[in-house]
């Protein structure tokens, strides 16, 4: 027989069920891009939507009433009847009717998140995240459209903003139960961290695509990431596998049997004895606990609870419930100010650099990708972190303590020169994209597991929802402030961000205090263990 190729050896060696992990996790990833690449186009677009002229006709307006009667006027019938832009975003209170098309967005998402989270846990996932695909690409590709059929009536385009920020809330509680349901705790925050990467490379993606049209058909940078994130949502139809079960999988890889069944099943009833008669622990000491127990002549095999104990929850968490799991209200109100600060970036950094660096719309779009792209860095550094020293809270709380100086310094060097710039946009992304990634998806799915739940896999897109759900408060306020500070100066909007981090810090002092209290060497948590 001849020799099998290296790369097939290579092939061979992973197991059915790594096969499938991996398949998951490549897949979500795909699809939560999607989001992000669809939600990128309007910040790059701004600069488009209004340029900076000085028309002598460029009038100041001031109540919706206004808008309306002078977008019906004959005036405005026009292909884009300002040179100052894209009516009605050709005023001089241009960055407020901006900042209204991100607060529609985000407030819908705000309080669709809380609603998603609950109809995730009763409805099957890939249905409801393949219905939320499809909506939010129909919508994205609406938008677009008022370009190729001269719309100049801003409630068109907030009445699609509210729409669209509904539907996409169908994504991140999907995707995250299903990355929560295939992976341990082990090496979570690793994982996540490489995974979170999808926010950052989508909104590259989309600011790519949208750059690409912006100057010439501002109407196809919505047009196409529509269209591609509907066509994701029916690959998410045809192939997402919710869930290990469904395919008849262990979400863990199996142990080898004990070699005494004799012994084994009397440490196993020990163990069981234990964890269901000792109290529950605050979550910060759980992780710093290994995932298994190693005996010296014998294997370990913990034996899954009767499905029919009443200690196993099977029905869905009500909201409530969902709150009184320790740590998530501290994090979730951490999260709204950590993602007030990096929506504001992720709505405004591109107009912000077409204002000061002086640069057209689709250079500032291409620069605004390096925020994004330290932001991946920032993801994967903050879950190794985490994972080493099993201090989630702490590894934010560090990240955000250095996040306030470096907006200073960005926002004092930020006019001296592309080559500044670059290199402190890269730094900002990494400080804040840390903390947001790091609790939006492994501090969700620690708690969203957590050992109060006594086994109810229902929780975790509630948790999910709710931690995100509460930071989507943030990101709603934070484009809104940014809009309404920055005509009397930018700086006003990064004392905002600043003192935004500042308050994220705080709320995470008690659980980092926690954190640092309970460290103790694991060699005297295991021989507690074994004594018990």
């Amino acid at each position: 027989m001849a020799i099998l190729p290296p790369g097939i050896r290579v092939l061979l060696s992973f197991s059915r069920d790594q096969w499938f992990r991996a398949f998951v996790l490549v897949l979500t990833y795909l699809l939560y891009c999607s989001f992000h690449l669809s939600r990128k186009p309007i910040s790059i677009v701004k600069g488009e939507l209004h340029r900076h002229c000085s028309e002598p006709h460029e009038v100041e307006l001031h109540s919706y009433k206004e808008f309306v009667i002078l977008n019906e006027s004959p005036l405005h019938t026009g292909h884009n009847a300002s040179r100052c832009g894209w009516a009605p975003f050709d005023k001089k209170n241009y960055k407020q009717l901006l900042g209204a098309l991100d607060y529609s967005f985000l407030c819908a998402y705000a309080v669709g998140m809380f609603l998603s989270g609950m109809m995730g846990e009763r409805l099957p996932l890939r249905y409801f995240l393949s219905c939320g695909m499809v909506a939010s690409g129909f919508f994205t590709v609406l938008f677009g459209f008022g370009y190729f059929y001269n719309i100049h009536n801003l409630s068109y385009y907030i009445i699609i903003q509210v729409l669209n920020g509904l539907v996409q809330t169908t994504g991140w509680p999907s995707v995250v139960t299903c990355i929560g349901n295939w992976f341990g705790k082990g090496r979570r925050g690793l994982i996540m961290g490489v995974w979170n990467s999808h926010t950052s490379v989508g909104n590259i993606l989309g600011s790519l695509i949208a750059g690409y049209w912006v100057s010439s058909c501002w109407g196809m940078s919505f047009i196409i990431p529509g269209i591609i994130i509907s066509v994701m949502g029916v690959i998410c139809f045809l192939f997402l596998i919710e869930h290990p079960r469904d395919i008849k999988s262990d979400p863990s890889p199996p142990l080898a049997p004990p070699s005494s069944s004799c012994a084994g099943l009397k440490i196993q009833n020990q163990i069981l004895k234990v964890r269901e008669s000792e109290p529950e622990q605050d979550w910060a000491v759980q992780n710093l606990l290994g995932p298994t127990l190693v005996y010296p002549t014998h294997h370990v095999v913990v034996l899954q609870r009767d499905p029919n104990n009443s200690l196993s929850g099977s029905s869905a968490i009500s909201f409530l419930g969902a709150l009184q799991i320790p740590g998530v209200v501290e994090f979730s109100l951490c999260l709204l100010f950590a993602k007030l600060v990096s929506y504001t970036f992720l709505f405004w950094l591109p107009l912000y650099i077409t204002s000061v660096g002086h640069m057209d719309a689709r250079r500032a779009g291409d620069l605004s990708t390096l925020f994004d792209v330290g932001g991946i860095f920032g993801g994967i550094l903050a879950g190794v972190i985490s994972d080493k020293s099993h201090k989630r809270a702490t590894t934010c709380g560090i990240m955000l303590l250095c996040a306030a100086p470096t907006l200073y310094i960005f926002s004092a060097v930020s006019k001296t020169g592309p080559v500044v710039t670059v290199l402190m946009l890269l730094i900002c992304g990494a400080l804040v994209n840390g903390p947001y990634s790091l609790i939006t998806t492994a501090v969700s799915a620690d708690l969203g597991t957590h050992t109060s739940l006594k086994g109810n896999s229902h929780a975790l897109s509630t948790v999910t929802a709710i931690i995100d759900g509460t930071g989507s408060v943030g990101a709603a306020v934070g484009p809104l402030l940014a809009g309404l500070l920055s005509p009397y100066g930018w700086h006003n909007v990064f004392v905002m961000l600043m003192i935004s981090d500042a308050c994220a810090l705080l709320f995470l002092l008690r659980l980092i205090k926690k954190e640092l209290t309970c460290n103790r060497p694991r060699g005297e948590e295991q021989t507690e263990w074994k004594e018990h």
